[in-house]
């Protein structure tokens, strides 16, 4: 007989520094698979500061990345009782930031970023919060295909969408960017799409690029 128990659980994030209630955006950022928050963050602290507030929530699943021993990585699910830590994904991320947002008088701008299973993990959980993201970006990952277009067409009306990926990105093919955009059509959303040399990857000079039209 399979069942479940609800218990208190203690999630990681890291973030670039103690909220004033005064920066002007947020942006959250979605780890890819096998990749641990405090490095993943470094990418994105020189935006930080004053005016800015980055926040990295850390997978709640760890694995040894070779063998069983050596380097550790965090991944937001696998396709074992998927629709469980899917479930479990938004209970902490919800929770985390309506604990953030009580820093602010006036909910500043909200800048979600999803590299690799980031992607989708980010744009389910938003796409079913309760607050409309102002930029989505997407960075060598996909919106979450079991994204609920319905929904979608009325959470993201106001958001703008970024698209971003190598052409050596061997996950990001063709043929997924022709889907991408056939659901991005049927929200009826277009998305900037920036491409670099390269493959699965952040290089700075693109984040730098992507982030001077945001920030």
């Amino acid at each position: 007989m399979k069942k479940t128990h609800s218990f208190a659980y203690q999630a990681r994030y890291n973030i670039s520094h103690e909220p004033t209630g005064n920066e002007k955006v947020i942006m959250i950022c979605f780890h890819g698979y096998g990749q641990l928050v405090d490095f993943f963050i470094r990418k994105f602290l020189p935006y930080a500061g004053e005016d800015v507030l980055i926040i990295a929530p850390e997978g709640t699943n760890y694995q040894y990345l070779t063998d069983f021993q050596g380097r550790i990585g965090a991944n937001w699910m696998t396709r074992h009782e998927r629709e469980l830590a899917i479930a479990n994904n938004k209970a902490y991320l919800d929770s985390l930031m309506q604990e953030l947002l009580t820093n602010f008088d006036q909910i500043p701008r909200i800048v979600v970023f999803g590299f690799s299973q980031g992607a989708a993990t980010g744009s389910r959980w938003v796409n079913d919060w309760h607050i409309k993201p102002d930029t989505l970006i997407l960075w060598a990952g996909l919106l979450a295909h079991d994204l609920k277009i319905d929904l979608a067409e009325e959470q993201l009306e106001r958001t703008q969408i970024f698209m971003v990926y190598g052409n050596m990105d061997e996950f990001v093919t063709e043929g997924k960017v022709l889907e991408q955009r056939e659901v991005l059509t049927k929200i009826g959303k277009n998305a900037t799409e920036i491409t670099f040399e390269g493959g699965h990857e952040i290089p700075p000079k693109i984040l730098e690029k992507v982030m001077a039209e945001i920030i």
